[in-house]
């Protein structure tokens, strides 16, 4: 047997909790693999609480990133053996919160041995999302890149993206991230009234592109401070981005391994904020929710 956590009805964390299933059987094209580290996003919560839809059969396991060991392969596997160290994402219906999971070959990259398996457990969905957002418009040195959101784990990664670049980049952030924005060289602005006419100070002309990890309200008022409409791009929020005359993001199919390669060069690297055994799960999740987390949060079971 082996564990997994999961909810069991769409809401709040009250329908969460950690269960036991049997170890899955990897069929063809499938890995086991035994999980070291899973990372945990806001996207979690979400689909709990049935943003992203209520049709998946209860209970939903959790999780969708981590890295791990190959434990077993399954028919047509020949890229990868059993003890392989790999990271990506987990299968549909898997749940990455686990002793063990389930990946497609096809979805996972080979970990290097220079990254961690905390660190690497989020590269499938926070690296991949900061280097399809950092990406899709082509900047040059010295142009401005404004990030909403630039204290949690996706906004930091696209600041430091934003500095081996050499691009100007202003973080924006609530006061207890400054820190962890500045550390990145980014300018820090703090969020609240009149964060937009501070955003105009700095950058009199306009900035070069608004990368939004927030959306909502936030993301309207910093909308007129973009050059021009096209060159806002939100994760979060890509239909209030479209209305704008922006939009979402773009996924590229090797964004996976490319900035894993990136990181194992040690050019930018993943913040972690916190770390929880699988155990306590529902204490990792609502970490992230309050939205109170500096960088990422891992589970390590």
């Amino acid at each position: 047997m082996s564990r997994v956590y999961v909810f069991n009805q769409y809401g709040g964390p009250q329908g969460e909790e950690l269960i036991e299933r049997p170890i899955p059987e990897p069929g063809p094209g499938d890995l086991l693999v035994e999980v070291r580290a899973a990372g945990v996003n806001p996207v979690d919560w979400k689909i709990r609480e049935g943003h992203l839809g209520t049709d998946e059969e209860l209970p939903v396991a959790m999780g969708r990133e981590v890295a791990g060991v190959v434990a077993a392969i399954g028919p047509g596997i020949q890229e990868y053996a059993v003890g392989d160290e790999v990271l990506g994402l987990v299968g549909p219906g898997q749940g990455g919160w686990a002793d063990h999971t389930l990946m497609r070959a096809a979805d996972v990259v080979a970990k290097p041995e220079e990254i961690s398996f905390a660190v690497a457990a989020l590269i499938p969905v926070a690296g991949t999302t900061a280097y399809d957002l950092t990406h899709a418009i082509e900047l040059r040195a010295g142009q401005t890149l404004l990030v909403l959101g630039a204290g949690g784990g996706v906004g930091h990664l696209v600041a430091e993206i934003g500095r081996v670049h050499e691009f100007r980049v202003l973080g924006v952030a609530s006061g207890r991230h400054r820190a962890l924005v500045e550390s990145t060289g980014a300018t820090f602005v703090g969020t609240g009234e009149g964060v937009v006419s501070a955003v105009h100070e700095l950058a009199r002309e306009g900035v070069d592109l608004i990368v939004d990890l927030v959306g909502g309200q936030l993301l309207r008022d910093m909308a007129p401070l973009a050059k021009a409409p096209h060159l806002i791009i939100s994760a979060p929020d890509p239909e209030t981005a479209t209305e704008l005359g922006g939009s979402g993001r773009t996924y590229d199919p090797e964004s996976l391994a490319k900035i894993t390669s990136v990181i194992g060069f040690k050019v930018i690297t993943p913040q972690i904020s916190g770390k929880y055994p699988l155990a306590r799960a529902r204490e990792a999740l609502a970490a992230v929710e309050s939205r109170h987390a500096h960088g990422k949060i891992v589970i390590v079971p």
